[in-house]
């Protein structure tokens, strides 16, 4: 719509100072608008909370904002072309500049909240749901277009001043190899955060270690240059992405399965009861409500030490909660003593015997 026809539809009034009432219906009209505007949307995000989608409720939560100050910059846009009509000030000059700024950021406002919004949404209703969504993916996406969004209003604001954007590229193309060279470090984690979202070998929330680095914690957060890893004795340890490029990292999170790896050991007497004393074992660990016989599960007599028979078990449990491991391990060490027990045998210790080739008598000095 033109100026003109804008203006038309604003009353008139006599007088020298009748822009002065025209500014004052403006503004009044722009306030009016925000509240019924405001009351309206307000009424619709109530409804769309019945439904189901994320979508619409995400929608309806960016849009508040963003159209508030669309109407104020248009609002403020109409009242001053209605004094620049009565004043000559070179400020008046930006004010077509200004309006397509404004217009500019408050889309691009909508979009930022549009997708933080609907991340929010999604991941809230999945978690509800009981639904897996890998969250550092939701995250990556969503940071991956917001930088979109930014990066497009930029070049279109640019433009709208009168900027031209094949030059802005191309200063920015021989920019960008000064500044690859000047922060190549800040590149490299920024690429190794890239590779972190691509790949996901660690989410947020995995036990992660490595057996090149002093690493090993709970990840906190993944950003695009560092990565915060919790430590068992609670200290943040800030770790640049580019590290993960390097180095060789295991998460524990995800085992299928933990083992139990043990060796035990009863005295040379008892060598007659080994088969028996296995067997036995062999069928607790198969019987155990918490044990996973369908992986391997291995009890067999392996060594003749020094001062002992030993024999080693070999099998993995259901649970990969490291808590309840330890429990289930501590249950079934106990009933393994117990079947040595049972069968009249007893663990070994380091002993030594001395043998003596003749008997040793002791002659009194009386």
């Amino acid at each position: 719509m033109e100026l003109e026809s804008l203006l038309q539809l604003v009353p008139r009034f006599g007088g020298d100072n009748a822009w002065i009432y025209q500014v004052f219906i403006v503004v009044f009209t722009v306030l009016l608008l925000n509240f019924i505007t405001m009351r309206v949307l307000l009424r619709i995000e109530k409804r769309l909370e019945r439904t189901k989608s994320p979508w619409d409720d995400a929608l309806i939560c960016a849009l508040r904002r963003p159209l508030k100050l669309l109407i104020w910059v248009l609002g403020l846009w109409l009242a001053g072309r209605i004094t620049k009509g009565v004043t000559d000030a070179e400020i008046f000059g930006l004010l077509d500049p200004l309006r397509d700024v404004g217009i500019i950021v408050a889309i691009t406002w909508f979009f930022n909240r549009f997708i933080s919004g609907a991340e929010k949404n999604i991941l809230a209703q999945s978690e509800a749901a009981g639904r897996a969504i890998d969250v550092t993916t939701a995250h990556a996406i969503s940071r991956l277009l917001r930088i979109s969004v930014y990066i497009t209003a930029s070049l279109v604001a640019l433009q709208t001043l009168g900027f031209s954007i094949s030059g802005v590229l191309a200063f920015g193309g021989i920019g960008g190899i000064a500044v690859g060279f000047a922060a190549k470090d800040l590149l490299a984690n920024f690429f190794g955060g890239l590779m972190i979202f691509l790949d996901r070998p660690f989410s947020v929330g995995d036990w992660v270690r490595s057996p090149d680095k002093q690493i090993e914690g709970t990840v906190e957060k993944i950003g695009w240059r560092l990565t915060c890893i919790r430590t068992f004795d609670k200290r943040p340890l800030y770790v640049p992405n580019s590290v993960f490029m390097t180095i060789a990292l295991e998460n524990p999170s995800r085992m299928s399965h933990r083992r139990i790896y043990e060796t035990f050991s009863i005295r040379y007497a008892d060598i007659g009861k080994m088969d028996e004393i296995t067997t036995a074992v062999k069928d607790m660990l198969v019987q155990h409500p918490d044990i996973d016989s369908s992986q391997t599960l291995m009890v067999n007599f392996n060594a003749c030490a020094a001062s002992s028979i030993d024999f080693f078990v070999y099998t993995f449990t259901h649970t990969t909660v490291w808590t309840e491991f330890h429990e289930i391990k501590h249950d079934v060490l106990l009933k393994i003593n117990d079947i040595v027990v049972s069968h009249g045998a007893e663990m070994a210790f380091p002993t030594s015997t001395l043998h003596i080739p003749e008997p040793v008598t002791v002659q009194s000095s009386a």
